[in-house]
């Protein structure tokens, strides 16, 4: 892709004709066509009860038959490494929901196991993350039996969306708002952590609170907390790059890094345990973990906060404000509800074990079981061992997640700014060819661009600019006003707006909007006859002018 160019020389556009795609009428070519919502419900009552319909809401029963045993070694190993992963994350992510760090590692096994029956991803890692982590706080703090009872909720209504095939609305979320949200959250989360990465004691977690708190008392921090934090900090953002060494065995140097907080956990742990024995706690430690498993029971209907009963419907009113993807939905909402039999908080996929599962060569969601079972034997044989792991580690941990993640949305950010590419021709006129989904995220900004091209290159007299459209299969009424005030912009710099070979769905949305716009879409002429239209468009425009002003 590139940035918006100098005048190149270009002596012809060679871009294959094609025909109008439909021989109606002008009006009929754009008009919305409705689904016929009774004949699809008829067909849906009809095929829901098909083995082919229960296979794809089982997906197990696909893939199970076909396994092989060359898959159980890389399966067994993505689990193993996932489980590292996951065990540090799931107790630091419990600290950040208020929580007692067992109630995460509560939240990391039953979505691993369920995930296998009813997922259809092989590389998708179901358990807590630092955002549902940071949603559920405000309710967990009031008491553990309100996180549990969100799980629930959570997998009910997610199940009820799977099942009802309203996967389909995801693709109304807009990606700005949910790269918005994850950049809020990652700094909200990492604020909260600043100051147990220097060993201070805040009273609040919220964003500037927790700032505040920092600032003011900079003369208590902990030499040993702050010291061991910033240094686990360095050594997971380190060893996250150990993946690209060139020398050596590169796939020896790939696990060295998915492993980066376990070693940072071993070796906090390792550090407080040695330095412990004298008495002395040189470090803030994360504490007493309640051993062994869960027990199996439904999710609280009612609790007890302060001696007093809340029951069922004020819990409602408390946390009800919260305000293919169909089968995730079922596949999400099942690992909910029976996680919250196990008293987990809610559960969601992990951007950073799904990067991990995948980079580990997961073959099937059999993987899955072992990161479950690694997480079950943690319970059943480690928490003692858990209660020597510094906060500071914990809050690096948590960091350098959130670092990670800022990094990734900003990725993201960027490539839906930049990807297109517009040229100046001899014939001075504009090109524009969209190389990606035209969205929210980069429709204002190539409209900018353009406009801002056309400004600069309005002394050697572009006066036409034509977008491509064989890459847009379809947009939103926002994108289409972007196009409308892209046009508008561009008359006041006396430059024509075209649109060529665009799909029909994506144009009907423009011209239902205004109707007025229809003129700028071309279908059955080649790129070279448009220009030569416009050419004897100006000549004709201009001669008329001529003439005008020698009888005035």
């Amino acid at each position: 892709m590139s940035e918006f160019t100098a005048p190149v020389t270009a002596t012809a556009v060679s871009v294959p004709s094609t025909t109008s795609p439909l021989s109606l009428g002008e009006a009929d070519l754009y008009k919305e066509q409705l689904p016929p919502l009774g004949r699809k419900l008829r067909i849906a009552l009809i095929t829901c009860c098909r083995p082919q319909t229960i296979v794809q809401k089982f997906p197990i029963i696909s893939w199970l038959p076909r396994y092989q045993w060359s898959y159980l070694l890389q399966d067994f190993i993505a689990g193993f490494t996932v489980g590292l992963t996951t065990i540090p994350q799931a107790i630091a992510y419990g600290v950040v929901a208020g929580l007692e760090p067992q109630y995460g590692l509560y939240s990391a096994f039953m979505g691993c196991f369920t995930y296998i029956i009813f997922g259809s991803c092989k590389d998708v890692t179901i358990a807590t993350t630092a955002i549902m982590a940071l949603m559920v706080q405000p309710y967990a703090s009031i008491s553990p039996d309100y996180a549990i009872l969100l799980c629930f909720l959570a997998g009910c209504t997610i199940l009820l969306l799977g099942l009802c095939n309203l996967g389909v609305l995801v693709r109304f979320i807009s990606i700005p708002v949910i790269t918005g949200f994850t950049i809020a959250a990652a700094i909200t989360i990492a604020s909260a952590q600043i100051n147990n990465l220097v060993g201070l004691v805040s009273p609040s977690k919220a964003l500037i609170p927790s700032w505040k708190f920092f600032f003011t008392h900079l003369n208590k921090i902990s030499r040993n907390d702050a010291l061991l934090g910033a240094t686990s900090l360095v050594f997971l953002l380190i060893m996250k790059k150990t993946k690209d060494i060139s020398y050596g065995n590169r796939i020896f140097w790939k696990y060295v890094s998915l492993s980066r907080n376990a070693c940072t956990v071993i070796i906090g742990t390792f550090l407080a345990f040695i330095l412990s024995r004298d008495g002395s706690q040189p470090f803030r430690v994360t504490g007493n973990i309640t051993a062994g498993l869960p027990p199996f029971r439904p999710p609280p209907f009612s609790t007890n906060v302060n001696g007093t009963t809340v029951p069922f419907t004020e819990m409602i009113s408390t946390v009800g404000k919260i305000v293919n993807a169909s089968q995730e939905m079922v596949a999400l909402g099942m690992c909910n509800i029976l996680a919250s039999f196990v008293s987990s908080m809610p559960v969601t996929g992990s951007f950073t074990r799904t990067a991990v599962n995948n980079a580990s060569g997961v073959k099937t969601p059999l993987g899955g079981l072992v990161t479950g079972s690694l997480v079950l034997m943690a319970l059943a044989f480690l928490t003692q061992t858990f209660y020597y792991i510094p906060k500071s580690t914990l809050a690096s941990i948590i960091i350098a997640a959130m670092i990670s993640l800022f990094i990734l949305e900003f990725r993201i950010w960027y490539t839906q700014r930049y990807n297109y590419e517009l040229l100046i021709s001899e014939e001075v006129f504009g090109l524009v060819t969209i190389k990606q989904k035209l969205d929210y995220a980069s429709a204002e900004y190539v409209k900018e661009k353009i406009v801002t091209f056309v400004h600069r290159h309005q002394s050697e007299g572009i006066n036409l600019v034509i977008i491509l459209g064989n890459e847009i299969h379809g947009i939103d009424s926002t994108v289409a006003a972007n196009i409308i005030t892209l046009k508008e912009d561009l008359q006041v710099l006396n430059c024509q707006l075209l649109c060529w070979n665009w799909h029909i769905s994506a144009a009907g949305v423009i011209c239902r909007l205004q109707p007025e716009m229809r003129s700028i879409f071309k279908f059955n002429k080649t790129i070279e006859d448009i220009i030569e239209e416009h050419r004897s468009q100006r000549l004709s425009n201009k001669a008329s002018q001529n003439t005008l002003y020698s009888e005035t």
